[in-house]
Protein backbone atom coordinates (compact mmCIF):
# COMPACT_ATOMS: atom_id res chain seq x y z
CA UNK A 1 0.00 0.00 0.00
CA UNK A 2 1.05 3.59 -0.47
CA UNK A 3 2.25 5.07 2.86
CA UNK A 4 1.47 8.20 1.71
CA UNK A 5 -2.20 7.19 1.23
CA UNK A 6 -2.39 6.54 5.10
CA UNK A 7 -4.42 3.38 4.29
CA UNK A 8 -3.04 1.36 7.34
CA UNK A 9 -3.95 3.38 10.14
CA UNK A 10 -7.60 3.97 8.10
CA UNK A 11 -8.13 0.50 8.43
CA UNK A 12 -7.66 0.14 11.59
CA UNK A 13 -9.48 3.00 13.19
CA UNK A 14 -12.33 1.81 10.78
CA UNK A 15 -12.76 4.78 8.67
CA UNK A 16 -11.71 2.44 5.68
CA UNK A 17 -13.73 -1.41 5.65
CA UNK A 18 -13.24 -2.18 2.12
CA UNK A 19 -9.79 -2.65 0.30
CA UNK A 20 -10.85 -2.28 -3.97
CA UNK A 21 -8.71 -3.73 -6.28
CA UNK A 22 -9.09 -2.18 -9.61
CA UNK A 23 -6.99 -3.64 -13.17
CA UNK A 24 -7.13 -3.79 -16.39
CA UNK A 25 -6.47 -7.44 -16.50
CA UNK A 26 -7.22 -10.03 -14.08
CA UNK A 27 -4.79 -10.32 -11.27
CA UNK A 28 -5.08 -12.30 -7.64
CA UNK A 29 -7.10 -11.95 -5.80
CA UNK A 30 -9.52 -12.01 -8.58
CA UNK A 31 -11.62 -15.09 -7.96
CA UNK A 32 -9.08 -16.46 -5.45
CA UNK A 33 -10.09 -13.96 -2.21
CA UNK A 34 -13.83 -15.10 -0.35
CA UNK A 35 -15.36 -14.33 2.75
CA UNK A 36 -13.33 -15.70 5.73
CA UNK A 37 -9.82 -15.21 4.24
CA UNK A 38 -7.57 -13.79 6.18
CA UNK A 39 -5.69 -10.15 4.67
CA UNK A 40 -2.46 -9.30 5.67
CA UNK A 41 -1.33 -5.33 4.92
CA UNK A 42 1.79 -3.49 4.14
CA UNK A 43 3.28 -0.23 3.01
CA UNK A 44 5.42 -0.18 0.12
CA UNK A 45 9.39 -1.25 1.40
CA UNK A 46 8.01 -2.09 4.97
CA UNK A 47 7.16 -5.53 6.77
CA UNK A 48 3.69 -6.38 7.28
CA UNK A 49 1.76 -4.51 10.09
CA UNK A 50 -2.28 -5.25 10.13
CA UNK A 51 -4.23 -7.80 9.32
CA UNK A 52 -8.08 -8.11 8.77
CA UNK A 53 -10.78 -10.59 8.04
CA UNK A 54 -12.95 -10.53 5.02
CA UNK A 55 -16.48 -10.87 5.38
CA UNK A 56 -17.80 -10.48 1.93
CA UNK A 57 -15.99 -10.09 -1.82
CA UNK A 58 -17.84 -8.22 -4.38
CA UNK A 59 -16.23 -9.04 -8.49
CA UNK A 60 -17.50 -6.08 -11.04
CA UNK A 61 -16.15 -6.81 -14.62
CA UNK A 62 -16.50 -5.23 -18.10
CA UNK A 63 -16.56 -1.28 -16.26
CA UNK A 64 -17.14 1.61 -18.17
CA UNK A 65 -17.27 5.13 -16.37
CA UNK A 66 -20.45 4.96 -15.87
CA UNK A 67 -19.99 1.73 -14.01
CA UNK A 68 -17.07 2.97 -12.32
CA UNK A 69 -19.27 6.16 -10.72
CA UNK A 70 -21.68 3.83 -9.60
CA UNK A 71 -19.34 1.45 -7.68
CA UNK A 72 -17.30 4.49 -6.02
CA UNK A 73 -20.97 6.68 -5.73
CA UNK A 74 -22.17 3.37 -3.30
CA UNK A 75 -18.76 1.85 -2.10
CA UNK A 76 -16.21 5.16 -1.78
CA UNK A 77 -16.46 7.63 1.13
CA UNK A 78 -15.52 7.56 5.08
CA UNK A 79 -16.48 3.58 6.66
CA UNK A 80 -16.00 2.23 3.19
CA UNK A 81 -13.79 2.55 0.53
CA UNK A 82 -12.55 5.37 2.21
CA UNK A 83 -12.16 8.11 -0.75
CA UNK A 84 -12.03 11.42 0.01
CA UNK A 85 -12.65 12.71 -3.47
CA UNK A 86 -14.37 10.79 -5.54
CA UNK A 87 -13.16 12.38 -8.80
CA UNK A 88 -9.69 12.24 -8.26
CA UNK A 89 -10.46 8.56 -8.04
CA UNK A 90 -12.64 7.41 -11.06
CA UNK A 91 -9.51 9.95 -12.66
CA UNK A 92 -7.42 7.37 -11.31
CA UNK A 93 -8.60 3.82 -12.11
CA UNK A 94 -9.94 5.31 -15.40
CA UNK A 95 -9.33 2.72 -18.45
CA UNK A 96 -9.26 -0.33 -15.54
CA UNK A 97 -11.69 -3.78 -16.32
CA UNK A 98 -12.36 -5.66 -12.95
CA UNK A 99 -12.90 -4.13 -9.70
CA UNK A 100 -12.40 -6.13 -6.76
CA UNK A 101 -13.99 -4.96 -3.36
CA UNK A 102 -13.01 -6.93 -0.04
CA UNK A 103 -14.81 -6.14 3.20
CA UNK A 104 -12.62 -5.73 6.19
CA UNK A 105 -13.60 -7.00 9.93
CA UNK A 106 -12.02 -7.17 13.02
CA UNK A 107 -8.91 -5.15 11.81
CA UNK A 108 -5.48 -5.69 13.76
CA UNK A 109 -2.16 -4.76 14.74
CA UNK A 110 0.28 -7.35 14.54
CA UNK A 111 4.05 -7.82 15.40
CA UNK A 112 5.46 -6.45 12.01
CA UNK A 113 7.06 -9.42 9.88
CA UNK A 114 8.58 -9.32 6.78
CA UNK A 115 7.65 -11.73 3.30
CA UNK A 116 9.15 -13.88 1.30
CA UNK A 117 8.35 -12.56 -2.60
CA UNK A 118 10.15 -15.57 -3.86
CA UNK A 119 7.89 -17.20 -6.98
CA UNK A 120 5.41 -14.04 -7.23
CA UNK A 121 7.11 -11.24 -8.78
CA UNK A 122 8.62 -8.64 -7.22
CA UNK A 123 6.32 -5.89 -8.31
CA UNK A 124 3.24 -8.51 -6.88
CA UNK A 125 0.86 -5.47 -5.33
CA UNK A 126 -1.15 -9.07 -3.59
CA UNK A 127 0.55 -12.44 -2.60
CA UNK A 128 -2.07 -15.41 -2.25
CA UNK A 129 -1.57 -17.85 0.22
CA UNK A 130 -2.31 -21.15 2.20
CA UNK A 131 -0.80 -20.19 5.35
CA UNK A 132 1.42 -16.95 5.52
CA UNK A 133 4.06 -18.89 7.66
CA UNK A 134 4.96 -20.01 4.28
CA UNK A 135 6.08 -16.70 3.23
CA UNK A 136 6.43 -15.13 6.78
CA UNK A 137 10.50 -14.01 7.85
CA UNK A 138 10.65 -11.57 10.51
CA UNK A 139 11.14 -8.14 10.20
CA UNK A 140 14.67 -6.74 9.72
CA UNK A 141 14.91 -3.41 11.09
CA UNK A 142 17.83 -0.70 10.95
CA UNK A 143 20.84 -1.66 12.64
CA UNK A 144 21.70 0.41 15.38
CA UNK A 145 24.78 1.49 16.70
CA UNK A 146 26.28 1.39 20.30
CA UNK A 147 25.41 4.80 21.44
CA UNK A 148 22.09 4.68 20.20
CA UNK A 149 21.19 1.55 21.93
CA UNK A 150 22.61 3.40 25.27
CA UNK A 151 20.46 5.77 24.46
CA UNK A 152 17.29 3.77 24.53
Amino acid sequence: MNAKWKLIPRILLGDKTIESRWYVSKFAPWDKIKAGDVVFFKDSGKPVTAKATVAKVLQFSKLTPKSIKIILNEYGGTGKISVGNIQTMQDFVHGKNYCILGFLESPQKVTPFDIDKTGFGNACAWLCTKSIESIKRPARFPTKSKKEFALN
